[in-house]
Formats: structure tokens, C-alpha cells, sequence
């Protein structure tokens, strides 16, 4: 999002927004008076000049006094994101309900589904200093319930995530790793993961070991089907299931492209195995029976949307300034990065029906 735009095509982005925005800055204590800010779109825009665009505060507020928004700190901006924090996670609901990735259509009822993620931070200028943003979302709500910031070396696992009795939780490889699969178990929660092979062995029910292979050369054609594994953690043995349908031809190939060059960037020779995983999609859970092969493969799908609905947030936080001292402004700015996102992602939908005028007209 380039800093100069957001300021000239304000007015086409928040037509972009639920239609309260303004009051909703109002209920949820955001904008109380205009002393400093005259309004809540002027409030909004110089938070998105931040966590949006990339300035810092200080950028951001020379800025907004340049061009005549507002006359006002760094300091008193980052309060004022402090305060929004409730705002912006309202405005980003709001976005996020009307997309098409909003409600997993096969959630087990009475379950909350919550979804891991994690994504680097680069500071900019000459410390280098890199951090890690882990956090979870709640779906359809899209409530962030959990965030933690760590430095680069804390890395994607569920231990660190709390876990209420009920919680399903998505993640994708990075967080298949035994312990964290027991971590949710033991809370009475369940996993749906995407599988990692390398990372998590399997055994069969009757403790020997159990191979991925051979049991997914048995697909037939694009069914999907399961087997019922346990794995060993602290000492105990868990039962799960392993969920897989074949992939397209055209999808496998692109996942094998991809592991070649990953590969060669790396220097290092692709095992004939891994190109063959590549076939599959592979899920992990530990849900109970009840919950059908192609309902499992449909949650985990409804992460895989969302994490192409949020595909420019790499980006965007790679450009931030990421509060690392104050848990309150950290999760406003982590929230206007999500609002930023959705703005971005429903420009982009609108681009697909291109107008010659490059905006929507409303109806008098």
C-alpha cells in the first residue's frame, strides 16, 4: 500500500468500509474530540499512513502535517493507535464477513475454530534486528485472541499457543511437531495440520511403524480417504487420523517446481520421496470419527483460503514498525495490518470488473 496513493484515493478506499466505520470510531472510544484530528477518516488514514504504508510514526506524522491532515507527534500518534486498537479489529470483521472465506462450511457445530500463524518482521535501517510475530485467529470473527512477538530465533509451534476445551486449531507444516499436537490434545482441544513427514512420525495402531507412501499410492483418481495412526509424545501414544486426496496434475507440478527451486537455491539434491509427497495433500487431525474425511480436508482448506486472503501480509509486515514493548499498541498495529490486508485484497476483487473511471459509482 504506497503511501502516496492511500492519501489521493482516499475517498474510493473507504467506500471500501462497513458502513458505520465513523461511528463505530465514535462507540469504541477511537475519536472522542477534534483537537488534534478532526474527524475519523483523518484518524484512520494516518494509521494506515503507518502500519499500512510502512512510515514510522514520526514519517507518518511530518506527513500528515506536509499535506494539512493534522499537527501532531510520533508520540501522541502512537497513543492514538493505542486507543484504536478495538476500532480497527471492528472495521477488520467487518471486511473479513463479507468475504467468501468467511465461515467454514463444514466446523463441527459448537467448536471454535482458531487458526495459527506466523510471519517475520524486518526492522529496516542498520540494527538488522528481526522478530516473529505469532498470533491466532478466530474464524468467522476474525478476532485475534493470541499474539506473542519473539526474535527470529522463536520459532512456529502450538505449545505456545493457550488452548480452551473445544478449540479446533489449523496450522500449517511448520507446526507439525508431536509435542505441540499433544499440547493441544491434552487441553481437550483438536489439531487439523497439514502433515509434515520429516517432522512426525507415525505408527499404526498396533505400535509398529506406519509409512505415508504406500498407503497414498492406493488413492484412486481424486477420492479422498484416511487412516487411523497414533504417534508417541512424553511418553504417551495418541490416536489421530491421517486425511489425503490427490492433487491435480497442474497443482502437483507447481508443488514439485517449487521444491526443485527451493532446492537449488539451497544447494541440495530433492529426495525421489519428497517430489512424490508433493502429489498430496496430507492433513493430520485429531478429531474424533464423526467428523468425515472430506469435512477434515475442508477445514484445512478453509485455512489455505484465508492464508491466500492474507498472501500481501508477508509484505506489509516485512515493512513495519512493530511495536515490541506494549502488548496494547503491538495488537492495534497487528490489527491495522490485517485491515490493511482486507483493504488491499477487496481493491483487488474490485480490479477484476474493471471500470474505465477505476472506481465504483453508488446509486443516487
Amino acid at each position: 500500500m504506497d503511501a502516496n496513493t492511500l492519501v489521493r484515493e482516499w475517498g474510493i478506499i473507504t467506500q471500501l468500509l462497513p458502513p458505520d466505520w465513523r461511528e463505530q470510531a465514535r462507540t469504541t472510544g477511537a475519536f472522542r474530540r477534534g483537537r488534534q484530528i478532526r474527524d475519523p477518516g483523518t484518524l484512520l488514514l494516518l494509521i494506515l499512513l503507518h502500519v499500512g504504508a510502512g512510515l514510522s510514526l514520526r514519517q507518518a506524522s511530518a506527513r500528515a502535517q506536509r499535506i494539512g491532515l493534522a499537527t501532531m507527534s510520533d508520540v501522541a500518534l502512537l497513543k492514538r493507535l493505542r486507543s484504536s486498537g478495538q476500532w480497527l479489529h471492528a472495521l477488520a470483521a467487518g471486511l473479513f464477513a463479507s468475504s467468501p472465506f468467511c465461515c467454514p462450511a463444514h466446523a463441527p457445530p459448537g467448536r471454535r475454530i482458531r487458526i495459527v500463524d506466523a510471519t517475520n518482521v524486518s526492522e529496516p535501517g542498520s540494527t538488522g534486528t528481526d522478530w516473529r510475530i505469532h498470533y491466532v485467529l478466530q474464524t468467522p470473527s476474525l478476532e485475534c485472541d493470541f499474539f506473542e512477538v519473539t526474535d527470529a530465533t522463536g520459532g512456529e509451534t502450538y505449545t505456545r499457543v493457550p488452548v480452551q476445551p473445544g478449540d479446533i486449531i489449523l496450522g500449517d507444516r511448520g507446526y507439525c511437531h508431536r509435542e505441540g499436537v499433544a499440547h493441544v490434545v491434552e487441553a481437550q482441544g483438536d489439531v487439523v495440520v497439514r502433515f509434515n513427514a520429516g517432522a512426525f512420525p507415525l505408527l499404526k495402531q498396533d505400535g509398529s511403524r506406519f509409512d505415508p507412501l504406500p498407503a497414498l499410492r492406493t488413492l484412486q483418481g481424486h477420492e479422498p480417504r484416511e487412516w487411523p495412526v497414533t504417534f508417541a509424545a512424553s511418553g504417551r501414544q495418541y490416536p489421530a487420523r491421517l486425511c489425503a486426496v490427490r492433487k491435480s496434475e497442474a497443482a502437483a507440478e507447481r508443488a514439485k517446481r517449487h521444491i526443485r527451486r527451493i532446492a537449488a537455491k539451497k544447494q541440495k539434491q530433492v529426495r525421489p520421496e519428497t517430489l512424490e509427497m508433493a502429489e498430496y495433500i496430507v492433513v493430520l487431525t485429531t478429531l474424533p470419527d464423526d467428523t468425515e474425511t472430506a469435512a477434515v480436508l475442508e477445514l484445512y482448506r478453509t485455512r489455505w483460503q484465508i492464508e491466500l486472503a492474507f498472501k500481501r501480509i508477508k509484505s506489509l509486515f516485512g515493512a513495519g514498525h512493530v511495536p515490541k514493548y506494549d502488548a496494547v499498541s503491538a495488537k492495534a498495529w497487528l490489527h491495522g495490518k490485517l485491515l490493511a490486508v482486507l483493504l488491499i485484497e477487496r481493491l483487488s476483487e474490485r480490479a477484476r470488473l474493471f471500470s474505465p473511471w477505476g472506481f465504483e459509482l453508488t446509486a443516487p
